[in-house]
């Protein structure tokens, strides 16, 4: 994994806007509609090219395929795993219960909005594994070409992979004789794609929202505790699943959920820290953009190893504001001087744009300034950091 050695690099956290084209095939085969499924890969493809031209455009330096081949950040693994079927209601998001008023706005906005849902998943009803390794090399093949197709100009790529823990509390057990031996059914599955994704070169990220968003949505009516023993059996988990990966391969991404609401439930930084410090690997993606965690970047006094980088989001993905320059180098200084070395900090997104195919809150023309806007505020605080 790359260090910031001269300059502060710019990354993000996954997923890109997709073309409302690409969204409404999504959204029709996720309702059970027929479509053309060579139409959509076609439609795949296109919008991935695009958006890795695009990353190089706007200055970021360690891009990924923008998730344009996937419905969402985890409930693409349907279609690559066994066991999964019917469907279920995810528990509703405890911050969001409090506030009746906002609550109904919500609801509003969903019933008028084109998109793969995250919160009607569906149950795992068998045997998980994983079925066909050619479907992530495929998608392994059409990101290596499309950055050969842009020429160079990238520190290294990545891809992403969802938790073991997002899947186990999302995708309702009905099959396993305890979370423990579902935990370890997809922890197994799972190996095979992050095997797959670090030996064809690219950086592994792994996205796990469980490891703080659980806590008030499947948590928020049981003790502390109890969260917690979740997020310690996740991370180890995580870490048997990546006994033949190089830790300095694999880059952990952690947040309390990608929707713009209270958030007054959220678990503390904190809280959750010394056991996130267990996982086996080179750095953590965290939030420290929005609102609600935007001053836990102190929490990381100390706590790195190393050899261990911080991507820090800068940018929020919930916000058609763009930030100012100014204000991302003031981010980036001040998670540099809690860590003690720039070298060690990126710059990144506090999560997706679109995390599940037209939930995007961002417009696609905001999007890409707010990423030019990090971009630009990196070089500053790169000018007074090195």
């Amino acid at each position: 994994m790359q260090r910031s050695n001269n300059r502060i690099l710019t990354t993000h956290t996954g997923s890109l806007p997709r073309p409302a084209e690409l969204v409404r095939l999504y959204v029709d085969r996720a309702n059970g509609k027929a479509i053309d499924e060579a139409a959509l890969a076609r439609a795949g493809a296109d919008a991935m090219r695009r958006v890795v031209a695009k990353q190089r455009e706007v200055g970021i330096d360690i891009p990924n395929n923008g998730e344009q081949q996937r419905e969402a950040f985890f409930l693409y693994v349907r279609r690559r795993m066994s066991g999964f079927g019917g469907q279920w209601q995810r528990w509703p998001r405890g911050d969001v219960a409090r506030y009746p008023l906002f609550q109904k706005a919500q609801q509003a906005w969903f019933a008028n909005t084109v998109a793969v849902s995250n919160m009607a998943p569906p149950k795992a009803i068998g045997e998980v594994r994983y079925l066909d390794r050619a479907l992530v090399e495929a998608e392994c093949d059409d990101f290596r070409a499309a950055l050969d197709a842009a020429d160079g100009g990238f520190a290294e790529p990545f891809l992403t992979a969802p938790s073991p823990g997002i899947i186990a509390a999302a995708v309702l057990n009905e099959h396993y004789k305890d979370e423990d031996a579902y935990l370890a059914a997809l922890g197994d599955a799972l190996k095979i794609e992050y095997d797959t994704i670090v030996k064809r070169g690219f950086l592994l990220q792994l996205d796990c929202p469980d490891l703080a968003l659980e806590r008030h949505l499947s948590y928020q009516n049981r003790p502390l505790k109890d969260f917690l023993d979740f997020v310690e059996r996740v991370v180890a988990t995580i870490n048997r699943a990546l006994v033949d990966v190089p830790h300095e391969r694999v880059r952990l991404h952690v947040c309390w959920g990608n929707y713009e609401g209270p958030h007054d439930r959220d678990v503390p930084l904190a809280d959750i820290l010394p056991i996130l410090k267990q996982a086996k690997v080179g750095g953590f993606v965290l939030p420290f953009a929005n609102p609600r965690h935007a001053h836990e970047y102190r929490d990381l006094a100390g706590v790195l190893d190393p050899d261990q980088i911080i991507v820090a989001g800068v940018i929020d993905t919930l916000t058609n504001f763009v930030e100012h320059p100014e204000v991302v180098a003031e981010r980036l200084e001040n998670v540099a001087r809690v860590v003690g070395d720039p070298g060690r900090v990126q710059a990144g997104t506090d999560c997706g744009f679109d995390t599940s195919a037209g939930m995007g809150r961002v417009t696609e023309d905001v999007v890409w300034a707010k990423l030019a806007a990090m971009a630009e505020g990196a070089k500053i605080a790169s000018d007074r950091l090195f």
